[in-house]
């Protein structure tokens, strides 16, 4: 179990690194955002540049941060039955809900967007709109954020399943789920 949750360290610390760099592709989204608007209406001027490059902040910021999202344990679920049963029980539904849902759907994804990127690659697709970006980079984003999906998935599986097996996980978002106020 300890070369399994070196693994899940590994990928935590990787996830935490995407997950900053999604954070810092909000802030310059919104640098690019205001800066564009003010060229546009300060002296009506614009570049497709500018817009795509916005688009590909947006797809940064969803696609690298989705799995720094899934190790805060702050993702969407549906908390009806979540929160009124036990910490062992939260533990089998999570184990469940990445072994038949999260991993399937997350591997599945990746193997689809590879070569959706790889045709952008090979012919150095560049967008169609004047003065428009390179694609590639963009589409690789897609394989990219669910390769991490898959990994982070895969280290919230072995951290559940190492607290069933009596294993101390300290400082992880999971263990601090609360019951909701009523």
């Amino acid at each position: 179990m300890g070369a399994l949750l070196g693994f899940s360290r590994t990928v935590d610390c990787v996830s935490t690194r995407f997950g900053r760099a999604a954070e810092y592709a909000v802030l310059i989204a919104c640098v690019v955002s205001a800066g564009n608007a003010f060229i546009r209406y300060g002296f009506s001027m614009s570049s497709n540049a500018w817009l795509e490059l916005q688009w590909y902040l947006f797809a940064a910021t969803v696609m690298l941060g989705a799995s720094y999202t899934l190790l805060r344990n702050e993702h969407v679920r549906v908390d009806i039955l979540y929160g009124w049963i036990g910490h062992r029980g939260r533990l089998w539904i999570d184990i469940m809900g990445f072994t038949l849902f999260v991993l399937p759907a997350m591997a599945l994804l990746l193997w689809m967007t590879w070569p959706f990127f790889y045709d952008s690659w090979m012919r150095n697709e560049t967008s169609g709109n004047a003065g428009g970006l390179l694609r590639w980079p963009v589409k690789f984003l897609l394989p990219l954020g669910f390769g991490l999906m898959v990994a982070q998935g895969l280290s919230e599986l072995i951290k559940r399943i190492a607290v069933l097996r009596g294993h101390e996980i300290a400082g992880n978002a999971f263990l601090e789920y609360k019951k909701p106020e009523q």
